[in-house]
């Protein structure tokens, strides 16, 4: 596909494997509900969604806030936080301390497509305050 793409072919591929759109392509478009919703570089939608992502596994926790429960994306283990800089994490570990809550797992990592692929979909925009 590289090689075709090179040669000066266009390539349409369509993959729910974000990892693989990352490396492979120049530009991509976002469907939900059979709707283009992002229609960009590849580098172009990593920098509008540019910053940090915190994931955390969290014990002895009855919950967390309203406002932090709606910012954050969760799986059955981890809530994950998308992050401006890195000024908001003394911030938001605070809040989760005041909630009751203990950090058992802390990951930082640097957003990726599927932050981005998250983002679109639920109509976030970078930098939300807490």
């Amino acid at each position: 596909m590289q090689r075709l793409n090179r040669e000066g072919h266009t390539v349409i591929l369509t993959t729910h494997y974000l990892e693989e759109a990352e490396a492979l392509c120049g530009r991509i478009a976002m469907l939900k509900q059979g709707r283009v919703v992002a229609l960009d570089s590849t580098s172009n939608l990593l920098a509008r969604y540019a910053g940090h992502t915190l994931k955390l596994r969290l014990s002895r926790c009855d919950g967390l806030p309203e406002d932090l429960r709606a910012r954050s994306t969760a799986d059955q283990e981890h809530h994950v936080f998308r992050l401006a800089g890195f000024d908001e994490i003394e911030l938001l570990l605070g809040r989760i301390r005041e909630a009751g809550c203990t950090i058992e797992d802390l990951r930082l990592t640097q957003t990726d497509l599927e932050d981005v692929f998250v983002g679109v979909m639920r109509g976030t925009d970078a930098g939300r305050e807490f």
